[in-house]
């Protein structure tokens, strides 16, 4: 089960994301292309092209998860990038 905490760091993986990547994939953006540890506990998220996917990727307990959800209709809406 996947746990999200208001103390946690989440990271927004902001290029489109192909869906069909799972574990091993999603692993791979986030040490080659966010430079970021996958085992710290954070939250890293990936939205596809259209915005109507979404992947989260955490280490819990005793693993790795990824929560998947796919709007049936409407998008997701971004944060606008800080300076």
């Amino acid at each position: 089960m996947l746990t999200l905490h208001d103390n946690g760091r989440y990271f927004l993986y902001r290029v489109a994301t192909d869906m069909r990547k799972s574990f091993d994939g999603l692993s791979g953006l986030v040490k080659q292309e966010m430079k970021q540890h996958l085992l710290s506990g954070d939250v890293f998220i990936f939205i596809n092209r259209r915005r109507n996917q979404v992947k989260l990727l955490s280490r819990d307990k005793d693993g790795l998860s990824v929560y998947y959800k796919r709007l049936e209709k409407g998008t997701f809406e971004l944060p606008s990038a800080r300076s």
